[in-house]
């Protein structure tokens, strides 16, 4: 069992930047690959990065791509997602969620993930 939890949303104006950390209980944090999902009202849930359990391969949405970067650091079991030029397309209910390591890593499919936060709101201002 994984539990996690994340911080750091708020508003913020256009061009601005935030920090979202995710924080997950248990001693196999290092067996999960990452990922961050966010959902906006009345749209669809939707993958925004992700980084695999030892952080040797990343993937982001083309959406956010050269403006977020998402991190970890397993021996504090986190995972962080620095987001910069924020645009208010960004605004939206940000969760962290945990996909045990496995044969493969389905990175963007939010069905094949164990494990979710309740989510932060980011809300970006034009």
């Amino acid at each position: 069992q994984v539990q996690l939890v994340e911080s750091g949303g708020g508003l913020v104006q256009a061009g601005g930047s935030l920090r979202l950390s995710c924080a997950a209980s248990g001693r196999t944090f290092s067996s999960y690959a990452m990922g961050w999902f966010r959902q906006a009202p009345g749209k669809e849930r939707e993958f925004v990065a992700g980084i695999r359990w030892d952080g040797g391969s990343i993937y982001y949405a083309d959406s956010v791509k050269g403006r977020f970067t998402i991190s970890r650091d397993n021996a504090k079991n986190t995972v962080t997602l620095q987001m910069n030029s924020l645009k208010p397309e960004d605004t939206a209910v940000y969760r962290c969620a945990a996909q045990r390591r496995g044969s493969s890593w389905f990175w963007s499919a939010d069905h094949k993930y164990d494990y979710w936060g309740q989510g932060t709101q980011v809300t970006v201002s034009s």
